[in-house]
This record gives structure tokens, sequence and C-alpha cells, in this order.
């Protein structure tokens, strides 16, 4: 008896209601070079609904290229955007950003493995977009304490979760940069933890407050398995691996949604810039201590100060 791997993911793409019509053909099986980059892909990201979407993008792309008579070691980025303006054009801009993320990681495969000989992947861009749909989103001090004191310490979920919302709060880290540091990264007796991943590609010495300290504590003693391996936040089922890129932001989610609160973890993330707004430090130091490449990037958390605008417009104190 055989299992077919993509077991679940012909119908899902099939009854997808926005991708267009044209696209809504079933495929068992993609070709043999969609095929090895998936089980690349699959080994690296352990996510089900990640890689669900991505094998959608890609037979909508091996769709587009056999209906276009377009060899895949032809193609050409005029031939990419043709087929990601076709795609995306019933999905909204972040949707649309994130399939082309998947298609560019497909072309760097592709031309790292010799299938093209040009390297496609930094051409594919995003439109300029000329205002932001939404803006920056915070929390209220209320409403991250009612979250903090949510989480139930006395188990591994607990622990773990609790420590990671700590670090996104109190030190305004990614969700990446989380789910990276190792033991060997923090200094309990410095009261300071290394970053050595970060966009703006400076690494960087962050001071740990005392309440984060403990929370990290509580984890390796009470909720961190044992294990061989150095990073901080483990999974939790055996053979206790490190966690993947979706497990942090998850549970983390699961908790904010358990207190009425349609949040991410980002949201912590926003938070820590308005705090640091707030408490009087310029743009320039924000921008350092969120470890951004650029300036513009740090504008974007800092659009709204909260509490002046409550307090000369609402006469409200938070």
């Amino acid at each position: 008896m055989t299992t077919d791997p993509h077991k679940g993911f012909t119908q899902c793409f099939s009854r997808g209601c926005k991708i267009p019509e044209e696209f809504r053909v079933k495929q068992d099986v993609l070709p043999a070079e969609y095929e090895q980059y998936l089980n690349f892909y699959r080994a690296q990201v352990r996510s089900k609904l990640t890689v669900q979407g991505v094998w959608r993008v890609l037979s909508g792309f091996d769709i587009y290229l056999r209906k276009s008579n377009i060899y895949l070691h032809k193609i050409s980025i005029k031939d990419v955007d043709r087929f990601l303006v076709l795609y995306n054009k019933n999905y909204s801009l972040k949707t649309c950003r994130m399939y082309r993320s998947y298609l560019r990681k497909f072309l760097k495969y592709l031309y790292q493995e010799g299938y093209i000989n040009k390297n496609l992947a930094p051409l594919v861009i995003s439109p300029p977009e000329f205002a932001r749909s939404k803006p920056p989103k915070f929390l209220r001090p209320k409403e991250v304490q009612k979250l903090f004191n949510s989480l139930d310490l006395c188990d591994a979920k607990g622990l773990r979760t609790y420590a990671a919302m700590h670090l996104a709060y109190y030190l305004g880290l990614r969700p990446k940069e989380i789910r990276l540091i190792t033991l060997d990264d923090i200094s309990f007796r410095q009261k300071e933890v290394f970053i050595q991943s970060r966009k703006n590609c400076s690494p960087a010495h962050l001071p740990l407050p005392d309440g984060t300290i403990k929370a990290i504590t509580a984890y390796i003693v009470g909720g961190r398995p044992k294990s061989e391996h150095r990073a901080l936040f483990l999974q939790l089922i055996p053979p206790y691996k490190p966690a993947n890129v979706c497990d942090i932001p998850r549970y983390v989610r699961e908790c904010m949604h358990e207190n009425n609160l349609g949040a991410s973890i980002y949201w912590l993330r926003h938070s820590y810039a308005q705090n640091l707004l707030e408490s009087g430090a310029s743009i320039y130091e924000i921008k350092e201590m969120m470890g951004h490449k650029s300036i513009d990037s740090t504008r974007k958390y800092l659009s709204i100060h909260i509490n002046l605008m409550r307090e000369v417009i609402l006469n409200e104190t938070l």
C-alpha cells in the first residue's frame, strides 16, 4: 500500500477560492525538480501548513509554464513576473509578499542545483507600496500583564512560552532571533544575551532584565528537556530537537487568542518599540535596539505615540 506524499494538498489547492480559475487543476505529483525542492524544503521547515503553501504556488507555476509552453530550464524573469501577476491578483499584499518569497527561494534552489543558468531570485521584487494598509499593533500594559499572568508555569509549554514572551516584549527580539538563542549566548553573571544573527547583520549584546533572567532560568530548570542540543528553546516532544520556525510564534498566538487578543508575537516587539519611544529614547537608539538596517524601518513602528495621544486628545492616561 503506497501513501500519497501530498495527501490533502490537491484538495486544498482545488478548493482555494482565491486561486485564479486557470490554476485550479489537480496535480498529484509535480515534476522531479519540484519534488526534490519540496523534500529539501520540508526537511528544513517541518511545518505542514507552510509546505502546503509552497506546494500550491509551485503547482500553479508548473501549470503556468506548461500552458505557456515554457521549459523550466529556460525561464526568464519576465515569465516569473507574468506568473506572479496572474497568480497573486486576488490576494492581499501580505499574502503576495509571502508567495513571492516562496517562489524566490525555489528559484535560488534551481540555480544552486544547476537547473537554470542565472540566479533569478534577486530579480523577484515587490512592487512599491505607497501606503501601509495596517499600522503597527501594540498592546496596552494591562493587556500585557494579563497575558503573562494567564500562562500555566507548572508545565514545560507554559514555561517556554513565558520565557519567549519575555524576550519579545522586554528585548524586542524577532521570533527567529529568539529561536536561534543558545545556552552559550546567555551570560547570567553579566545579565546579557548575545544575539548573533540580526537583519542589520550586526550582532549585539543586549541587557537582560531581572524578570527575563528569572523567566529563562525557570524554563531551563523546570521546563527544558535534557538534550545534547545547545539551543535554548527545544521542542516539547522527543527527541527534543531545537524548536522549529513555527513553534514559539504558534504557542504565543494561542495564548493571545485565549485572552481575546487577535494578536501575534510581533505585537510584543511593536510594544517594545513603543515603550522605548515613551521612555525618551531617540529614534536612532531605537533603531539599534530593534536591529533595523535603516531608519525608515524604525519609523514604521513609531508612527503612533499611544500615551501622548490619549493624554492630549482623550484626557486619559494608561
